[in-house]
């Protein structure tokens, strides 16, 4: 992990300093996750593992479980030297791990959720320093990600009534890969094609008409 970022995080618990601070970093994780936007996880070989309980569990959901304990330690860790209140839940779902820090407020989320993003990739980073291998790992705070997913499920469908309208594609304003997702599953989900044009961070959404 960067000592720069992780200096910035102990000195200035400041959690706007945080997103300024992983600048760079951030935006090339992003465009690293932009790649990845339509790839499906890769399959991990090996013999099964077992849980807590016994019950086997593939080699794949064993190496996700691991990259959800490191990413919650790391950010438990961050909370406390920040002295905010936060428990942090672990979970396995499309084949991501997810970490999600329950709380009060929207200090951790940002405006347009930037300090969300900078700790996500933060998250990703010590998965990362600590396997040697790239994290789809995905972070919610105070449920942002599923009240976001509402309004940009709303939004695809109201692109898709007008695209079906009118005839014409209609392009969206731009948006990070999680966002783009929800969209291209909804957009498809009602029976029409999209596809991403452009550079990040302008990266947006354009929904398509029948051919």
């Amino acid at each position: 992990m960067s000592e720069e970022i992780n200096d910035v995080i102990v000195e200035e618990v400041d959690l706007d300093a945080v997103a300024e601070a992983v600048g760079p970093v951030a935006e090339v994780a992003a465009e690293t996750a932009a790649e990845a936007e339509d790839e499906a996880t890769e399959e991990v070989d090996g013999d099964e593992d077992v849980d807590a309980d016994g019950a086997p569990r593939s080699k794949k959901e064993s190496v996700l479980e691991t990259e959800g304990e490191i990413a919650a330690d790391y950010l438990e860790e961050l909370l406390d030297i920040a002295d905010l209140d936060g428990d942090i839940d672990t979970f396995i779902e499309g084949g991501r791990a997810h970490v999600s820090i329950i709380t009060e407020g929207d200090v951790l989320v940002g405006k347009d959720g930037e300090v969300l993003e900078a700790l996500q990739e933060l998250a990703r980073l010590a998965v990362m320093t600590e396997t040697g291998h790239r994290s789809r790992l995905m972070l919610d705070v105070a449920g942002h990600r599923d009240k976001r997913r509402k309004v940009l499920q709303d939004l695809a469908k109201d692109a898709v009534e007008e695209v079906n309208d009118s005839g014409e594609a209609v392009r969206l304003s731009p948006m990070n890969p999680f966002e783009r997702k929800i969209v291209h599953d909804s957009v498809a989900a009602a029976g029409l094609v999209s596809e991403s044009e452009g550079e990040e961070p302008q990266r947006r959404v354009v929904v398509l008409p029948k051919a």
